[in-house]
């Protein structure tokens, strides 16, 4: 059953962003991305913007797990 906020990409915490957008940007680099903040994402491919939010998720799971 999918929720109410199905499709919107809302930061939870807005104190955040700024965090989640330099992540974002260093993930983006390491993979070979460069400029990806002012880049038009619809000009990559479904793979390249998976990657980079992937690799994010995958970065910030790990950091939680440390921390336990």
């Amino acid at each position: 059953m999918a929720s109410s906020n199905s499709g919107s990409n809302r930061t939870l915490v807005p104190e955040a962003k700024a965090g989640l957008n330099r992540l974002k940007t260093e993930v983006a680099s390491e993979i070979g991305l460069s400029n990806y903040e002012n880049t038009d994402k619809g000009n990559l491919s479904s793979r390249q913007n998976g990657s980079v939010g992937g690799e994010m998720v995958k970065r910030m799971i790990e950091s939680y797990e440390q921390g336990l």
